[in-house]
């Protein structure tokens, strides 16, 4: 498979994964939405489901979406994202960069959409917490704490997922996003994911929308570094899992 394959499909998976989950933060968080108030559950449903959706787009580059999970597959010790495409520097950055670019554009695609609601919110913060997450109570080294975890479980479960039979692949991924959000989700919205975050907030930053206010980049990194750390330390554990995966 050519790496400009594996771009394209890592860009639409993402572009679909932000534009849904971005979407249902607007639909519950936006003034005048149907959706308006629906409660943080629902945004966990929305997110695990558009999780699912970004899987089946991305699936023949095997739908990483994240660079927690590209990280977590290279410290497993894989020589291969999928069959044909080894891993090196080139295929790395590759996903990357399709990770990125799709969650940019899956964030602008959302602003499209709320564009009325956008308009009429009043809260500048509601609105960057539509783009990208937040801390409930703002300590920096605690918040990383809480999306090293977040993402540790994320990565770790999906490496697990790759050595068993009969797994229900995008599903279970989405169930497993919809649990972490339940039930990690609270302390920092649970970005678990370094394109998730700051895709969007690179978008929030750049588009012309009406009372936006600051694009918090003092946070910025929390939610990068976080699941990069998660994602390598799950990489490395599953090395030393045989046990679970035979």
């Amino acid at each position: 498979m050519s790496l400009g394959i594996v771009f394209l499909s890592e860009v639409m998976g993402t572009l679909m994964l932000t534009l849904l989950g971005c979407g249902v933060v607007a639909n519950v968080a936006l003034k005048g939405t149907k959706g308006n108030a629906g409660g943080f559950l629902l945004v966990n449903w929305g997110w695990g489901l558009a999780v699912m959706a970004g899987v089946f787009v991305a699936a023949k580059s095997g739908a990483h979406l994240n660079p927690a999970v590209t990280l977590g597959i290279v410290s497993s010790g894989a020589t291969e994202f999928v069959p044909g495409v080894p891993v090196d520097g080139a295929s790395i950055f590759t996903y990357f960069g399709g990770e990125f670019l799709g969650a940019f554009l899956g964030a602008v695609v959302c602003w499209l959409a709320y564009k009325q609601h956008f308009d009429a919110e009043p809260d500048a913060a509601t609105k960057l917490g539509v783009f990208s997450t937040g801390p409930a109570i703002r300590n920096y080294g605690w918040n990383v704490v809480t999306e090293i975890i977040g993402t540790f479980v994320l990565v770790f479960v999906i490496l697990m997922f790759g050595n068993q039979p009969n797994q229900l692949g995008p599903l279970a991924v989405a169930l497993l996003v919809v649990g972490i959000g339940a039930s990690l989700g609270g302390p920092t919205g649970y970005a678990i994911n370094p394109a998730r975050d700051l895709g969007p907030r690179i978008a929030h930053a750049l588009l012309p929308i009406k009372g936006k206010g600051s694009s918090d980049w003092s946070y910025a990194w929390v939610p990068v570094v976080g699941p990069v750390i998660g994602g390598v330390l799950a990489g490395l554990c599953s090395q030393w899992m045989p046990l679970l995966v035979k």
